[in-house]
C-alpha cells in the first residue's frame, strides 16, 4: 500500500516517507482485518473459492482464503496518509481554540455531512 501511495506522490524527505510508511502500516495492521471481515460477510463465495483453488494447487485452503484476504488489507492502508493529513490540518486550523470548541466544530463537521446525505 506505501508502495502504491508513493507511486502517487512521492514523499518530499527521507522523514516523511518513514512517516507514511508507519502511517500505512498502521491502517493495514488496525483496519485491514476489519475491511476483509466485511469482504468476507459481503462475497462468501470469494474467499470459498480462493480455499478451493489453493487446495487444487497443492496447498493448504487457508492459504487461498489469505490470498483472497490481502487485496483487503492493502486497499485499508491506502488513504492512510491522506486522511492523517486531513486530520492533522484539521487541527491546525483549530489550534488556537480549547477542547470545547473543538467538540463544537466536530459536532457542527458531523451535522453538515448528516444534512447532505
Amino acid at each position: 500500500a506505501t508502495g502504491l501511495g508513493f507511486l502517487l506522490l512521492w514523499p518530499k524527505s527521507g522523514r516523511e516517507a518513514v512517516a507514511r510508511f508507519a502511517c500505512t502500516l498502521l491502517a493495514c495492521t488496525v483496519a485491514g482485518p476489519f475491511l476483509a471481515i466485511a469482504a468476507y460477510c459481503w462475497w462468501p463465495a470469494l474467499f470459498a473459492s480462493a480455499g478451493q483453488a489453493a487446495v487444487l494447487a497443492g496447498a493448504p485452503a487457508e492459504l487461498g482464503v489469505l490470498l483472497a484476504a490481502a487485496p483487503f488489507l492493502v486497499l485499508a492502508g491506502l488513504p492512510a496518509w491522506w486522511l492523517l493529513g486531513a486530520l492533522l490540518l484539521w487541527f491546525e486550523r483549530r489550534r488556537s481554540k480549547d477542547i470545547a470548541e473543538i467538540a463544537h466544530d466536530a459536532a457542527e463537521a458531523v451535522r453538515q455531512v448528516r444534512d447532505t446525505l
